[in-house]
């Protein structure tokens, strides 16, 4: 989706709270990759892998110059004839550290397997983002989450084009206070479970 058309979905929903929290979200995942350099794995269900999210980071990663929004498409299935590119199987996830991102793209239900890993990254130290239907037990896990309801007005596809734009934008808006008590309640129970340093 062009800048044009982002700029026309955006007037068409002035004055909804589609704009401000796909913005929000998009801060969160921009806050999280560019101080870290990067390090943002992109992960579907089993039964949907977000190619075209993927994509959208990739070209606003290069337009706004940030390279840091560029994912690793991480797939649920791999096969030995796919590209390099297209070869990052689940054991990634396991390997996600502290500074990295795992962005869930979930417009169904993730299977406990995926709900699994997901925990151990962020045990591990990972920042988790979700977006997708709402599913519970993802939320509980992620750091920030959007859920988009099925609404004929408005579908998972659409956000994720007006997150994609959003986390391109050179500014964003700036969080106002200290967070949201959740927020900071997350970060110390990270802080708090997160494994020992290793000593080499």
């Amino acid at each position: 989706m062009d800048a044009v058309r982002v700029a026309l979905l955006r007037e068409v929903l002035a004055g909804t709270e589609w704009l401000g929290a796909t913005r929000r979200f998009a801060g969160t995942l921009r806050s999280s990759v560019v101080p870290h350099g990067g390090g943002l794995l992109l992960v579907g269900t089993a039964r949907y892998e977000p190619w075209h999210l993927a994509a959208h980071l990739v070209d606003e990663a290069a337009w706004s110059g940030t390279p840091e929004l560029t994912p690793t498409l991480v797939r649920h299935e791999v096969l030995a004839t796919d590209p390099a590119h297209l070869s990052t199987g689940l054991g990634r996830i396991e390997a996600a550290r502290r500074g990295e991102t795992l962005l869930v793209v979930a417009p169904d239900a993730p299977d406990p397997e995926l709900l699994t890993r997901v925990h151990d990254a962020r045990r591990a130290g990972a920042t988790v983002l979700s977006l997708g239907a709402g599913d519970r037990d993802l939320g509980a896990l992620s750091h920030e989450a959007l859920a988009v309801p099925e609404s004929p007005d408005l579908d998972l596809d659409t956000v994720q084009h007006l997150v994609s734009a959003a986390a391109g934008e050179n500014a964003l808006p700036e969080a106002r206070g200290r967070g949201r008590l959740r927020d900071r309640l997350s970060r110390l129970a990270d802080q708090l479970t997160a494994p020992p340093p290793t000593r080499w």
